[in-house]
């Protein structure tokens, strides 16, 4: 059975693991560094158990376990504030009109304009997950689970919800937009600087890409043909954000000109259709697939299972299911279809 949980310290060689599998050519805002996911471990456990201290620094960090043999699988993450306390880069698309009356000349010239005015929506970031496992159930399990735990959680977030998504990169993994724009500000390839943006902090962006908007005509066909485009290896994730209710905006990402998608919380598919069920345990099996979590903080447990949904407010669970997910009599959960 598959679960999604809190990440936790013992996961640490799993989730080092994951990471560096990943290889260059797909991107995780998690860093390759084992003090670093150690750091982003610690954040998400203090930001369970509330911390006071953490303010605007509230991270969460899950992770996909296979129960039978408790090694860990994927990753997914919700930083509560987009920036955490700092600001959060991306460039606005827009277009400026370039007009002489008297030549009768009038042409509408697209931009691109360096904005944080997306900081401090709740982003949702830091997925990874074996390539066996992509388009799995254990796929969509990991990206969803957070949902629920949003949805059992919604104090803790804000109204509008961001996510970015990896953009266009060629064979070598390197990004045509990044060597037509960022490289010449920057003077390193596109995987050393995504490294340094997920271990360092993003200020470094502001103190060396230029303030002023940049216009596109100006860029290699090939970073423009990727403005906006998500890479071949996110296309599944980039569906089923659509199928929950995301869609692109204006706003791409500032290293791969990934687009950024956008959603209201409310508005998301698992947040609006999930029910809240009281637990029965049993000996019961049968019925579709469902994802079933629990509602709590650090013991937090979203997994998969078959039964039968009723029109009433009980769900029997099967014992062994229920120990997994840590619930037992009169506990309340929220399911969901897959």
């Amino acid at each position: 059975m598959w679960i999604v949980r809190p990440a936790r310290h013992e996961d640490l060689a799993g989730i080092e693991q994951l990471v560096v599998g990943q290889g260059p050519s797909v991107s995780t805002t998690l860093p390759q560094s084992r003090d670093k996911l150690s750091e982003r471990i610690d954040q998400s456990l203090r930001s369970l158990a509330d911390d006071p201290s953490l303010k605007q620094g509230e991270r969460f960090l899950f992770v996909l376990e296979d129960v039978e043999t408790g090694r860990v699988h994927g990753t997914a993450g919700i930083d509560v504030h987009a920036g955490l306390g700092q600001p959060f880069y991306n460039y606005r698309c827009d277009e400026l009109i370039h007009s002489s009356h008297e030549l009768g000349v009038s042409n509408r010239v697209e931009v691109l304009y360096p904005t944080h005015e997306l900081t401090g929506r709740s982003l949702l970031c830091s997925f990874a997950i074996d390539r066996a496992l992509r388009g799995q159930p254990a796929f969509e399990l990991l990206s969803r689970a957070r949902l629920l735990f949003m949805a059992q959680h919604r104090e803790r977030f804000t109204d509008e919800l961001i996510v970015e998504i990896q953009g266009v990169q060629d064979e070598d993994g390197q990004s045509p937009f990044w060597d037509s724009l960022g490289r010449h500000f920057f003077n390193m390839d596109f995987a050393t600087a995504d490294y340094y943006s997920a271990i360092k902090s993003k200020t470094f962006i502001a103190e060396l890409m230029p303030p002023h908007p940049i216009y596109v005509t100006l860029l290699s066909d090939a970073a423009r043909q990727a403005i906006g485009r998500p890479y071949e290896a996110a296309a599944q994730t980039l569906q089923l954000l659509q199928r929950e209710g995301f869609s692109a905006g204006r706003h791409i990402d500032i290293f791969d000109g990934g687009p950024v998608l956008e959603c209201r919380l409310n508005d998301l598919y698992s947040v609006k259709n999930h029910r809240l069920k009281t637990v029965k345990r049993g000996d019961a099996s049968r019925g579709l697939a469902y994802m079933i979590a629990n509602g709590e903080n650090e013991d937090f447990r979203c997994g998969l299972a078959n039964v039968s949904d009723g029109i009433g407010d009980v769900i029997r669970l099967h014992n062994d299911v229920a120990d997994v997910l840590r619930v037992n009599d009169n506990d309340d959960v929220a399911m969901i279809a897959l």
